[in-house]
């Protein structure tokens, strides 16, 4: 298994009173200039659900950069 060697985090917004969106952000080494990893389509009517959205992403992002598990 390859280890995670930045961090990923994950910010929900109110751009919009009552629209929320989600990002996904790979922090860099040196701690310069975030990277986006992925966002919300668009925004949803609350923090909750903008919340376990994000949530679903950043638990597909962290298996996507694990790679396969081994048994």
């Amino acid at each position: 298994m390859r280890g995670m060697t930045t961090p990923i985090k994950l910010t929900v917004d109110e751009r919009l009173p009552g629209q929320f969106v989600w990002t996904l952000f790979q922090t860099q080494a040196d701690g310069s200039h975030p990277l986006v990893v992925r966002q919300s389509d668009g925004p949803v009517d609350s923090y909750e659900l903008a919340l376990a959205s994000g949530q679903r992403a950043l638990g597909s992002a962290i298996r996507e950069r694990a790679g396969p598990v081994r048994t």
